[in-house]
Order: C-alpha cells, then sequence, then structure tokens
C-alpha cells in the first residue's frame, strides 16, 4: 500500500516533535494533528524502543486515531481501550494504545499498566482544562510517569484565557505558566464585580503573556495559509415564532411559568429560564422529570428544506426532540440520513462516516459534543445548525468536521435563529468567545513564524 506523502506543514510538526520532548500542537482542527504524532513516533523508536499512550474523546479513537495509524504507518500495531476491555488491551504489548479521557482515572488505579510505555500525546486538551475535576487531577498524575508529552486542541481557550493553564502544567510540569493556578490568574485577569458576584476579566495583555511563555513549546499552523482552502460564508437564516408561542415565550420570559395543555413547566432560576427559552424556541421544553413538553415544529420545515436543496449536509442539533423532529422529518421526505450523538455505538459512527463519504447519505444529524472531534465529514458542503450553543469549543470544532484537508468545493455554515428571541444574541455572544480565542492563537501564530525565521 502506498502511504501518501505529508503536507509540508505536518513535517513541520513532526520535526518540531522530534526537536522537543513536551509539545503543545495548537493548529487549526483539519490541519492533520494526528499524521505528524504518528510519522513522529515511528522516527524516534526507530533507535529506541517504546510504546505511546495516546487519551482522546471517545468518539475519534478508531475513526480518527486507528484509521490514521492504519493510512500513515500499517507496520506499527495499536490496540484500544475501552472499558469492557481495558486490562486486556494495556497489556497487549502494541506500539500503540488508545484509549478515551476518562480512562485516566482507572489508570491511577492500576498504575503497573504504564510499564513499557514511553510517549504521551493528550488528544483534544481541553478536557482536561479544569484543575478541580478528578479527570484532571489524575491526568497530572499519569503524566508524571512520561518524559515525553504531547498535548493537542484547535481550541485551546474557548471559553477564556484560563483555560489554558491546566493542559500547561500537564506538559510541562508549570515550567511556563506556573504551578498555582491563582498566581497565573492574577497574572493574567483582573477582577471585577458585577453585580452578582466577582469574575475575572481578561486583561488586554493576556494573551501576550501566555503567547510568549509558550511560544519554546507551542507550534500552531492555520488551516488557511497551509492549504488551499475553498471559500466558507456564514449565513442567518431567520424563523418567526407562531403567535401564541411568541407570546407564551414572553410570559415565560417575565414569569418563569408556562402554562401547556400537558402541564406547568417552571424555571427555579436564571440560568434554567435561558436554557428554557432557548428550548422553547426550537419547538419544546422539558419539565422537571426530563419529560419533553411540545411546542411547535415549524423551525424543522426550514432545516429540511435547505437540506433538500443541498446534495450533502452536517446539522447540528442541541436536543432531544430536535433530533426525534428532524429524523421524522426526513423518513417523510425519503431523505436518507444518519444520526451521530452519545447513543450511536463506535461500530455504527464509522458506518455513518464512511456512508457519508461515499456520497450514500444526504444528510448526517449529529450532536456538536458528539461529533465535534476528529471525524472527517468533508463530503458534505454545508453545515446548519439548528439551534444555537453558547459553546465555542463545540462550534468551531462541528464546522471544521466538513473544513478541513480534503475539502474542494465552497462550504457555508447556517444558523437558524428566532425573530424577537434570544437565539441572536446567543449567535452574538459567541462571536465574542470566537474572537477571544482567535486572538491569543494569531498571536501563536505570530511568534511560530518569527521562530521558524530565525
Amino acid at each position: 500500500m502506498s502511504i501518501p506523502p505529508p503536507f509540508s506543514h505536518q513535517s513541520k510538526t513532526t520535526d518540531f516533535i522530534l526537536n522537543n520532548e513536551r509539545v503543545l500542537i495548537t493548529s487549526d482542527p483539519g490541519t492533520g494533528k494526528t499524521r505528524s504524532v504518528i510519522d513522529a513516533f515511528v522516527q524516534q523508536t526507530k533507535e529506541k524502543p517504546g510504546r505511546l499512550l495516546v487519551l482522546a474523546p471517545l468518539s475519534i479513537l478508531q475513526p480518527s486515531w486507528g484509521d490514521d495509524i492504519e493510512k500513515f504507518a500499517p507496520d506499527l500495531t495499536y490496540s484500544v481501550a475501552l472499558s469492557k476491555n481495558r486490562t486486556k488491551e494495556f497489556l497487549k504489548n502494541t506500539d500503540i494504545c488508545i484509549t478515551n479521557h476518562d480512562a485516566v482515572k482507572w489508570i491511577t488505579k492500576n498504575m503497573h499498566v504504564l510499564e513499557g510505555f514511553t510517549h504521551l500525546c493528550i488528544d483534544e486538551f481541553t478536557a482536561f482544562k479544569n484543575k478541580d475535576s478528578q479527570r484532571s487531577k489524575a491526568m497530572l498524575k499519569v503524566a508524571k510517569h512520561f518524559d515525553n508529552r504531547i498535548a493537542m486542541s484547535g481550541t485551546p481557550n474557548s471559553n477564556g484565557i484560563l483555560d489554558i493553564w491546566h493542559p500547561t502544567l500537564i506538559v510541562d510540569d508549570g515550567q511556563r505558566l506556573g504551578h498555582r493556578f491563582y498566581s497565573f490568574r492574577q497574572n493574567v485577569c483582573t477582577a471585577h464585580f458585577n453585580g452578582f458576584g466577582q469574575e475575572w476579566v481578561e486583561k488586554d495583555s493576556a494573551r501576550e503573556i501566555v503567547a510568549a511563555a509558550i511560544k519554546d513549546i507551542n507550534i500552531r499552523f492555520e488551516l488557511e495559509s497551509c492549504l488551499d482552502m475553498p471559500e466558507q460564508t456564514t449565513t442567518e437564516r431567520t424563523v418567526e415564532l407562531p403567535p401564541a408561542v411568541l407570546k407564551a415565550y414572553r410570559d415565560f420570559a417575565e414569569d418563569s411559568v408556562l402554562y401547556t395543555k400537558q402541564g406547568t413547566v417552571n424555571a427555579v432560576h436564571a440560568g434554567a429560564r435561558t436554557k428554557k427559552l432557548l428550548q422553547m424556541c426550537t419547538g419544546a421544553v422539558y419539565d422537571e422529570d426530563g419529560e419533553v413538553v411540545k411546542v411547535h415544529d415549524q423551525r424543522y420545515d426550514l432545516v429540511m428544506s435547505l437540506v433538500e436543496e443541498r446534495e450533502h449536509s452536517l446539522v447540528a442539533f442541541n436536543w432531544t426532540h430536535e433530533r426525534d423532529c428532524l429524523t421524522a422529518k426526513a423518513n417523510k421526505l425519503g431523505i436518507s440520513y444518519g444520526v451521530i450523538d452519545g447513543a450511536t455505538p463506535v461500530k455504527k459512527r464509522k458506518e455513518i462516516v464512511d456512508r457519508m463519504q461515499a456520497g450514500q447519505l444526504q444528510v448526517v444529524f449529529a450532536h456538536p459534543q458528539s461529533a465535534g472531534h476528529g471525524l472527517t465529514l468533508t463530503r458534505a458542503t454545508t453545515v446548519i445548525w439548528a439551534s444555537p450553543t453558547y459553546n465555542a469549543e463545540y462550534y468551531q470544532q462541528f464546522n471544521r468536521r466538513i473544513y478541513r484537508a480534503g475539502q474542494k468545493k465552497r462550504t457555508e455554515i447556517i444558523h437558524i435563529q428566532a425573530l424577537n428571541t434570544g437565539e441572536p444574541g446567543v449567535y452574538e455572544k459567541l462571536e465574542g468567545k470566537l474572537t477571544k480565542m482567535e486572538d491569543l492563537l494569531t498571536t501563536l501564530t505570530k511568534l511560530n513564524s518569527l521562530r521558524r525565521a530565525a
């Protein structure tokens, strides 16, 4: 089997890994970071045998890592360690063992399974941004077993500059951003009181401080600068809530109580009210028992008309009732589709991706958390957001399923939003988060370019 040559930026990333024991890779989603890590490991173990442990989102263990190993390094052996077979797969003595992020808690109780492992790669390191989570604390313990550490994410600070502190600590033991989170926060943020409590606001100099501190272990490439990508556009499509629903929406926003034929729905605090208002826009709300109280389904006629007009699309849904409504309408219209969410088995997920790439599916309906990392769906040229998300990482990663290496056609992102509701504001807040994230990434890119030029 002929192995395709790496892109220039992939080779440069591989060289960077070979020259540095500790590495942060913040290249854009879709630039092929996995290939660079695999190629580096092949070269590193030519003279000195070792094993690579990969920790990645559950959804991409086989579709991204397993498939790339088979494609780019077929001589390597690998195992995929899931909860049902972890000990067996770890002890197989394969060159690479791939497991999911939550496995770190199990590893800390079974440290003997790390015998023989020499290299660590954390894919999508934002899973460990919360310094206080059990998973993050376990990751810190596991990382100390390795001299060679790599952590990767194309969305390293989707919720703010503080996100990057703990992943960097895992990689460099606190050498660059410090050992103490509160000292780091004091350095890059200012405390403000917003009327409800204290919040930490990034200083204007925050991204320069962080970028300068980690520049020697960080490598980053922008997708557009290293690949000839076709144009991508973003547009909004609006829907109007039925008058009765809009009145109920406004009453609920004011009183936090919704009366329906199926019963009464209450919001106990402002956060719950905001969530339920967004649910109302999408056609239903969930009561205290998690049961769906249906309100309307008009917006999905628009979504499906957009799907019908296009050869292949990827549709993001945030709620179960959205998925059910979309699939029901697809069945009625005779549209071929697949569904990827938390209930989709790994084998089924791969089958759906393969069928989309083969042109057998017109649309894939997917939850952003379940299909936001590692999957390549470049047969699709449109991403349709059936409803908005506040999560900048999910948003950016999900859109990059179609906008990545291998995409040859013009692509588009379509936001569906209800008029006279809070949905347009969600997209605006999302844009603000993306701007802050891009500011840091742009600074990192500039520093990387200066280093390579030198």
